[in-house]
């Protein structure tokens, strides 16, 4: 009887260091497992902060360009209502002095306010141009 108890002890030792190092084995690789998520999940978050940094950093420089571009045409649409505007004054001041000396048999005051009508047209025109870029 002893050897058959002798025998039985030993397997269960094997079994029992078996056991316990499957557990090892196991944590290991669990803790391995936990390891490579933690990693993922850092790069992840590293690389989603450089993309918004990176989209952050492009979208001021199309916002420069645009507000440089939206002050250049409103420069010019300035300048060209200056240009409309210095003219409306000197048709204006032809058409007085064209009143204060015209005939009645002359038509040339009916062409001066067509003229005149026209450079108004082109002028309110421009102006809700520039009203649209403000």
């Amino acid at each position: 009887m002893k050897a058959s108890t002798g025998t039985t002890s030993t397997p269960s030792r094997n079994m029992k260091k078996g056991r316990i190092g499957a557990r090892w084995f196991l944590l290991v690789w669990v803790v391995l497992i936990g390891l490579f998520v933690f990693a993922a999940y850092e790069y992840s978050q590293r690389l989603q902060a450089q993309t918004l940094t990176a989209l952050q950093t492009q979208t001021e420089s199309q916002m420069a360009d645009l507000r440089a571009d939206y002050e250049q045409q409103f420069t010019e649409l300035n300048q060209q209502v200056s240009a409309l505007q210095s003219k409306v004054d000197s048709f204006n001041e032809l058409l007085t002095f064209t009143k204060d000396n015209a005939n009645n048999k002359t038509d040339n005051s009916n062409k001066l306010y067509t003229q005149l009508n026209e450079v108004k047209t082109q002028l309110s025109a421009l102006q809700k141009k520039m009203d649209l870029l403000k």
